[in-house]
This record gives structure tokens, C-alpha cells and sequence, in this order.
């Protein structure tokens, strides 16, 4: 008797998990605004995506659906772009969208610290977009995209753009371009007014200098203070990352002794001042430390090794700081 009753009350509790199931998966729901939409990044997780849906109230269980994407291998499939729905949708249809990896807008992103020559490797390999610009010089894009500018690096803003698909690789370039000099313009504007720039260009090669040094959100506005204090004394910045671009192709891991001695335009231990160019396209995190540095003396700065940084206001602050955190011969 016993026995019946557990194995009714276990096929009661199965039939309302399927129904529950059921009605998480297969029964539409309201779109919360029509048309909606929702944009996977290529760096956004399936939990961050059900998370979003279910925010929304797009979907009725952010769990079910992460399982049901890594059980159908819709996690393999998933193509970044942006997926519009313009009537109400069930789960499955969510998925359905997904797994056939076809959004209504790809995309493509541009990350903080890279190079352009990055940037371009990136817009190259996207299979939606077509490339017009495979064959032209970086001078020739700037041109077609009306840059005053006569070198590439640093002006093209990090971020993710949506396209749709059979969209010119060269409307990409433009819009990256314009949202750099819209951001470098509004920077510009709410600047410290005491701070030595000659020009927003100037402003920039800082920042980018800044997104090499230090990715660490509270180190950012510090960095760019020791430069600019450097600066002003009329001291070499004397920062690696400068001086890595500077040795282009030949840079195999590690600068060494002769590398730093090796003159390029932007060797910054040979060379005083900024670099010609930017090195890196800086976020605006680093454009915001570059136009408000932080209120310090400091001149320099060594990696402690787990993550945050020392400043220090005297060279011989710095060397006993290299001591501990970096020859480990310190207390």
C-alpha cells in the first residue's frame, strides 16, 4: 500500500514537472516591447543572455534555458549579432532563432588595447561584411572615411557595432571613427583645463599609453598622472608598452637591454615626450584618465604582481619597491 502511494505521488510530481516544463518552454510570452531585441556579444556568456531574457521577461526560467542550449548544443551554434522578435515567442522559438545562427544584425567588436592592425584582422575574418577594404592601405581607408588623420592607430573606438549582413566592412570603419571623435570631442570639452595637451590628438596618445600600462579601472587616472608629471619636468615617460610597438614585427615576448636602446620614434627611454602617434585604441575609461589625472606627485609606478600597482613620489621609493615586488629582495 505504501509502496502505491509513493509511486503515485512520484508520478503526480512527474506529470506536473512536464507540465511546468511545458509551460516554461512551449507557451509564448508577451514581448515586453515590440519590436524586441537582444544582442549577443561575441564576450557575453549564455548565462548573461538568459539572464538579460529573463530580466526582460522574455523567457519564464533563465535555468531551463541554459540547459536546454548546452543539452541541443545551441551554445556551439550561437552567432553574435542582434535578434529581433516582433510577436510573442515561446522558449523553444528563443532557441530555434539561436541554434540556426542567423541574427537580424551581426556584429563585431573592437577591444580596448588593441591595435589597428588588430581591428582590421577582425573586420577581415567577419564572413558577413563585404570586404571592399581587403586590398587598401590604411591610408586608403582613412581617406574613404574622411580622417584628417595621416596614421590609422588609435582612432577607431572600441566597441561592439551591429551591422546587417552584406554591410561594407568600410561603414564599420567609419562609425568607429565617428564614435572615437564624438567621445574625444565631449572628453575634450570637460577636460582639466591645466593639463599641458596641445590638441584632442595629444589627449589621445595619452590615453592610449594609459589602456597599455594599466587595465585596472582605479590604477588609470594614477598612471596618467606620472606621465604627466614626467611631462612636465621635461622626464622621459620611459614606458615599455611605447616602445614594444616601436619594435613592430621584431618584438618576440621580451624587449631586453638592447631593445630598450634601440632608437624608434617610439622608443620613449631615447625619446622625450610623447610618442608621434597613438599605440593602442583607448577606451573611454582611459580617455577620462588622460583628461582627469589624479591629484599626486608621483612619477612612478611598478606592478606589485597581484593585480594592483605601487606609486611612488622619489626614485629611491621606486627602487626598493622594484626590490620587493619585482627582484622579491625587499620586505
Amino acid at each position: 500500500m505504501m509502496h502505491t502511494f509513493f509511486f503515485r505521488m512520484t508520478a503526480t510530481l512527474a506529470a506536473l514537472l512536464a507540465l511546468w516544463l511545458a509551460w516554461v518552454v512551449a507557451v509564448p510570452v508577451p514581448l515586453p516591447k515590440a519590436p524586441y531585441s537582444i544582442a549577443v556579444g561575441a564576450n557575453r556568456t549564455l548565462g548573461q543572455v538568459a539572464r538579460a531574457l529573463d530580466q526582460d521577461g522574455m523567457i519564464r526560467n533563465r535555468w531551463v534555458m541554459v540547459a536546454l542550449m548546452r543539452i541541443s548544443g545551441t551554445d556551439r551554434k550561437v552567432k553574435a549579432g542582434l535578434y529581433e522578435f516582433s510577436r510573442p515567442v515561446a522558449m523553444w522559438e528563443v532557441l530555434r532563432r539561436f541554434a540556426q545562427g542567423n541574427p537580424d544584425q551581426a556584429s563585431v567588436t573592437a577591444i580596448e588595447g588593441w591595435t589597428f592592425r588588430q581591428f582590421r584582422q577582425a573586420l577581415a575574418s567577419e564572413p558577413d561584411l563585404q570586404h571592399v577594404t581587403a586590398s587598401w592601405s590604411d591610408e586608403q581607408i582613412l581617406r574613404e572615411i574622411g580622417a584628417s588623420e595621416a596614421h590609422p592607430e588609435g582612432l577607431f573606438f572600441p566597441s561592439t557595432y551591429f551591422y546587417v549582413p552584406g554591410s561594407s566592412d568600410l561603414e564599420v570603419y567609419r562609425r568607429a571613427y565617428r564614435t572615437m571623435q564624438q567621445n574625444l570631442e565631449s572628453i575634450w570639452l570637460a577636460r582639466r583645463p591645466d593639463l599641458p595637451y596641445a590638441s584632442p590628438y595629444e589627449l589621445l596618445i595619452m590615453a592610449s599609453l594609459v589602456e597599455k600600462e594599466t587595465s585596472r579601472e582605479s590604477d588609470r587616472a594614477q598612471v596618467a598622472a606620472v606621465f604627466l608629471n614626467r611631462l612636465k619636468i621635461g622626464m622621459r615617460l620611459q614606458t615599455d608598452p611605447a616602445v614594444i610597438y616601436g619594435m613592430g614585427a621584431s618584438y618576440q615576448g621580451n624587449i631586453g637591454k638592447a631593445g630598450l636602446r634601440r632608437d624608434t620614434p617610439y622608443n620613449t627611454y631615447t625619446r622625450s615626450g610623447l610618442t608621434p602617434t597613438p599605440i593602442a585604441l583607448p577606451g573611454r575609461a582611459a580617455l577620462d584618465a588622460a583628461a582627469h589625472p589624479a591629484d599626486t606627485r608621483a612619477l612612478y609606478f611598478v606592478a606589485r604582481g597581484d593585480g594592483t600597482t605601487h606609486f611612488s613620489e622619489t626614485l629611491d621609493e621606486h627602487n626598493g619597491a622594484v626590490r620587493q615586488f619585482i627582484l622579491k629582495k625587499g620586505s
